[in-house]
Parts: structure tokens; C-alpha cells; sequence
């Protein structure tokens, strides 16, 4: 599934590293603005999905002080999908188009190797060496094979596990953060621990979430799911998605599921009433957390390394589409809203894990009072560390939405896991006009 990115809470994550984010974006403030070619007043559109965290951790608002003739508008459409689609039919009708538009990782392949033509070339602009800076890999995936660079990169998705630990103790489990690691090394310890908790725990309350997220978190440890380094598509026999699939079906028989559907509302109500103990956790999830359990879920969730101790999952990009009204104020803002410090800061801010390298050192040493003072600066600076460099093929979002939606079958109608299977296979074929 094409990861939609979410709304994440604002609370600061630990004073030390957050005065040094501050400081750091202290020292990028800078400039007198930048005016259009007619030396007024501009106003530039920026299109999302989910929330990205700029105007929640208050960078807009900076940099509104830093470009006084600078207004900046953004839209928002919550579910990845259907901000695509609304993407496609614009790119296609050449209008109604944002000055910066979000793009998912899940599209960026496809939109290398197919849409190059609609969108700017950020070297013409000024950016050449815009994702110089960023872990090589995130970089590379924007830029097409004649050298244009498509987009500037935002944060990445080094993973971990978050638990609720109040729902552990009930249950009889360890909450500490290590021993639990230890336990669920692999994702068979995560499914073993899942038991142990199902066994004990009260009517109601799963192991986890979904199907869907721990199949995404498992075959985002892997280098090649989808599609192999020639770009060949190897969803149908790929071992990362098999052994993926294998592990979410087995969770759905041993009864550890909520088979809650993610980014419905039933599931956003989820995170406060106590209906799953654990979830495959991304950095930008910790901010979703806060945000959907709220001042009354402080100290009851924690966080500790995950199944494998990596994996990948989420990240976007900012773009400037062809047609935008005004690309040199828009380059100007990308420039500084995916400079280091501006990362630094949203990830103390929100959660978001930087792909600058530099940012990375600014947070390293991050905690979380929310989450029971977790180190959530190395916990996922160390994920990212083994983090692997994926293979990103051309229909990675639909691909992925296929097998999630899948898996939703079995945990929702009953499906057997080989006839969803071929259902998700099915879909992938219809999706692409076969």
C-alpha cells in the first residue's frame, strides 16, 4: 500500500535535542525574501497528504517571518490513494496543479521513469545539490537516468515496535524495553510473545492491529519486494512477500489481530480505547500516536527495537510540477523546509525521521516523555543505520495496496489466505490495464 502519511501530535521529544534543533534552525535563519517577477506579494500552494508537519511544527510560520511578502496556502487530502488519483487526473489535464506538490515513495519510480516530463527539473531552478546532503539512496530514487532531479527529499521510515505497556503488565508480560526486543527479535518472537498475550489478556484487547501493518513493516526490511534490480516485477514469486504473507496469515489464525482496517476512523479511535497492544511502528507513527490518544495515552506507550531491528517503510518527497505558478519562490521554500535543521526540527517536534545525514547527528540522542522517556533518537537512528537501499519498482504503491487489501479479506470476511492471494494478484493485473 502506498503509505499515507498521518497526523502527528506537536509535543516536544526531549529538551536537550530539541534546544539543539532550535539552535540549528536558528543559525539556517536567514534572507530578506523573495519576490515574484512583478516584485509583489506571493502566495504559494502546496499540496499534501496526511500531514507532513510544516505548518504543525511551526515552519511555515518561520519562514513567513524570514519572506514577509511570502503567504504560504496548503491543502491537505488524508488518504494517500485518493490524493494520487486527484494527482493523476491533474497531471493529466495539465491544470489545477499546486506550486509544490508531496510525492510518496511508493510513486516515485513510476514517476521517474514515466512522468519525467511533468514535472521541473530542480537543477533549472537552483537545486542541484538539493539531496546532497541526505543518505545516498533517497537522493538517487528522484533522479532520472538523464540526470534530472525531480524532487527534494523529506524524512525516512526507520522502524520499530510501540506497545502499549499498561495492557503488557494486565497481561503478565515484561514492559521493559530490551527484554522485549530480545523476545521478539524475530518476527516468529513477535508472533510467540503475541500468544502469550492473547492467552491472558481481556476479551477485546488484540496483539495487534492488522494484517496489513506487520506485512508492511516485515517486507520493508527487504531490498528487493516487488520488483528486482532490473525492474522486472517479482511480486508473485518474491520471498520477501511470501514469507511476509505467511507471518500476517498466521497472525490472523492464531486469532492476534483486531482486524482493524488502518487510516479509518475505527482505527484512529483504536489507539484510545485499548483495542490492540502493539503496532508496527514507523518514526512518523509516534506523532499518529499522540495525536489519536492524546493527552490521556501519556506514559502507557512505549517503544523498542523491532523484529530484525530495521526496515523501511514511508518517506516523501517535495516536487515542483511543470505548470506551477511561481517555481523559484516554490524551490526557495523546499530548499529550506528539507535543509538539516528544519529536519532536526521535525523530528523533535513530530517524529518525522530525517534522511539528512546531518540532521541524523542533531537527534541521535533524542528521548520521548510520552513514551515513557523512550531514546527514540537511537532506537531509530540504529534502524536506520541496517535500514536497506529498497528497489523501488514503477507500481510499488499498487502492489502493495493489492496485498494489504488482500489481507484484509482474511481478517474481515473469512477469506482463505490462497484464494485472497490470488485475489491480490488479480488486482495488480487489473490495476495495470491486463
Amino acid at each position: 500500500m502506498a503509505t499515507p502519511r498521518v497526523r502527528r501530535s506537536t509535543a516536544a521529544l526531549g529538551s536537550t535535542v530539541l534546544a539543539t534543533a532550535l539552535l540549528l534552525s536558528a543559525c539556517s535563519s536567514g534572507g530578506t525574501g523573495s519576490a515574484d517577477s512583478a516584485g509583489g506579494k506571493v502566495t504559494l500552494t502546496v499540496d499534501l497528504f496526511g500531514t507532513f508537519g510544516f505548518k504543525e511544527a511551526g515552519l511555515y510560520d518561520e519562514y513567513a517571518k524570514l519572506h514577509p511578502n511570502i503567504t504560504i496556502k496548503q491543502t491537505d487530502t488524508q488518504d494517500e490513494g485518493q490524493y494520487w488519483q486527484a494527482l493523476q487526473t491533474k497531471l493529466a489535464g495539465g491544470g489545477g496543479l499546486a506550486d509544490i506538490q508531496g510525492l510518496e515513495v511508493g510513486r516515485v519510480a513510476g514517476v521517474v521513469q514515466k512522468q519525467a516530463d511533468k514535472f521541473t527539473d530542480l537543477k533549472t531552478l537552483g537545486l542541484g545539490d538539493v539531496n546532497d546532503g541526505l543518505v545516498e539512496w533517497k537522493g538517487a530514487a528522484i533522479r532520472t537516468a538523464d540526470g534530472k532531479v525531480l524532487g527534494a527529499g523529506t524524512d525516512i521510515g526507520p522502524e520499530a515496535i510501540c506497545y502499549r505497556t499498561d495492557l503488557f503488565k494486565a497481561a503478565g508480560l515484561p514492559t521493559d524495553r530490551t527484554e522485549l526486543a530480545a523476545k521478539w527479535s524475530s518476527w516468529q518472537g513477535y508472533l510467540d510473545l503475541g500468544k502469550q498475550y492473547a492467552a491472558k489478556a481481556e476479551a477485546g484487547n488484540a496483539w495487534t492491529d492488522s494484517a496489513a501493518g506487520m506485512f508492511t513493516a516485515e517486507v520493508g526490511q527487504q531490498k528487493v519486494r516487488y520488483a528486482d534490480e532490473s525492474g522486472k516485477p517479482v511480486y508473485d514469486s518474491s520471498p520477501a512477500v511470501k514469507t511476509a504473507w505467511a507471518d500476517a496469515t498466521a497472525l490472523v489464525a492464531d486469532g492476534l489481530s483486531a482486524k482493524l482496517a488502518q487510516w479509518t476512523p475505527e482505527w484512529n479511535k483504536a489507539f484510545s480505547t485499548g483495542r490492540f497492544a502493539t503496532l508496527s511502528c514507523p518514526a512518523w507513527m509516534i506523532g499518529y500516536i499522540k495525536g489519536q490518544a492524546g493527552d490521556a495515552g501519556a506514559g502507557k506507550w512505549d517503544i523498542a527495537p523491532g523484529p530484525g531491528r530495521t526496515g523501511n517503510w514511508g518517506g516523501s518527497y517535495l516536487t515542483v510540477p511543470r505548470t506551477a505558478k511561481h517555481p523559484k519562490e516554490a524551490a526557495e521554500l523546499i530548499k529550506w523546509l528539507t535543509a538539516k535543521e528544519q529536519q532536526a526540527t521535525l523530528f523533535t517536534k513530530q517524529g518525522s525521521f530525517p534522511s539528512s545525514t546531518g540532521a541524523q547527528d542533531a537527534i541521535k540522542d533524542a528521548t520521548d516523555a510520552y513514551f515513557n522517556n523512550a531514546p527514540i533518537g537511537r532506537i531509530f537512528s540504529e534502524s536506520a543505520k541496517a535500514m536497506p537501499a529498497q528497489v523501488l519498482g514503477t507500481d510499488d504503491g499498487v502492489i502493495g495496496k493489492a496485498f494489504t487489501d488482500a489481507l484484509g479479506e482474511v481478517e474481515r470476511t473469512g477469506t482463505a489466505p490462497d484464494t485472497a492471494w490470488k485475489h491480490a494478484l488479480d488486482n495488480v493485473k487489473k490495476a495495470n490495464g491486463n
